[in-house]
């Protein structure tokens, strides 16, 4: 089954080289590129996507925003954010606004493929350096007292989200297998009432879960 991927981007040799780049890759293909997020709604509906690479500076209605109005329209569509910052503020508000991973631009194009493919499995795939950008926002938080009674094996997976780490790389931390991080992972879902790894890492971040 193909995995379909739009480019929301200002930047036309962008748009053009990760078009050129999904559509040389068996099992992808680019179904839209686009400039901007004024007509997001309408562009995504046409498109039909499993995956949205989103610029986060764009003119008029920008990255972040355009993550929010896809959401309350489209909630199954997988986002990964692309910029050339690594700004906390803006790391925040994109997890927040319910992006599913966060990636720079200046990635090697061979991990932004396998970010692609992570993200249609249920991970949330993130720059290294962004990863650490978060777990610094998340230790910043104040405590506050766990009202969700997570196990100690769901807080140590949920922590491990939390650094960007993807289903195989926690299944090979914590020595068990794909599938048993899968019922864990489901199991958190239930107990923070989120649906998706970004929903999880955003609640544990506001919330020092673990």
């Amino acid at each position: 089954m193909e995995i379909a991927i739009v480019v929301f981007d200002d930047n036309k040799d962008r748009r053009d080289s990760l078009q050129m780049l999904i559509n040389s890759k068996e099992g992808l293909l680019c179904t839209g590129v686009f400039e901007d997020c004024n007509h997001v709604v309408e562009d995504v509906q046409a498109s039909n996507p499993d995956v949205i690479l989103m610029d986060i500076d764009m003119p008029g209605i920008n990255g972040i925003e355009g993550v929010r109005i896809i959401r309350s329209h489209f909630p199954k569509v997988h986002i990964i954010m692309q910029t050339v910052f690594e700004d906390d503020e803006k790391i925040f508000a994109a997890i927040l606004a319910g992006a599913d991973g966060y990636i720079l631009k200046k990635t090697p194009p061979v991990k932004l493929i396998e970010g692609i493919k992570e993200v249609v499995e249920g991970g949330a795939p993130m720059t290294a350096s962004v990863a650490r950008q978060v777990l610094k926002l998340f230790q910043s938080q104040p405590a506050k007292p766990d009202e969700y009674n997570l196990t100690e094996r769901e807080k140590e997976i949920l922590a491990l989200l939390i650094k960007g780490m993807s289903y195989k790389m926690i299944a090979s931390q914590c020595g068990i297998t794909y599938f048993t991080v899968n019922m864990h992972i489901k199991k958190i879902y239930e107990k923070l009432h989120v649906h998706s790894a970004t929903e999880a890492v955003s609640k544990a971040i506001q919330n020092k879960i673990v």
